[in-house]
């Protein structure tokens, strides 16, 4: 006998999945914008400590603009 799992379990797993990327993502693109004022400013110690939150969510695979 097959194992099935209801629709709607799969769906709340797909939507938190999907949320907690998104939310990554965000959070992302906020700190790659707040490095850039930094850098703009010459902030080297905020620019320091942004780049290294930027590292510890796994950085930007995408290319600029993508």
């Amino acid at each position: 006998m097959a194992i099935t799992i209801p629709a709607s379990a799969v769906t709340e797993l797909t939507t938190r999945t999907r949320s907690g990327f998104l939310e990554g993502g965000h959070q992302l693109e906020k700190l790659e914008f707040a490095l850039a004022i930094a850098e703009a400013r010459g902030d080297q110690s905020r620019c320091s400590m942004l780049r290294d939150r930027i590292a510890d969510l796994g950085g930007n695979s995408e290319e600029p603009g993508t």
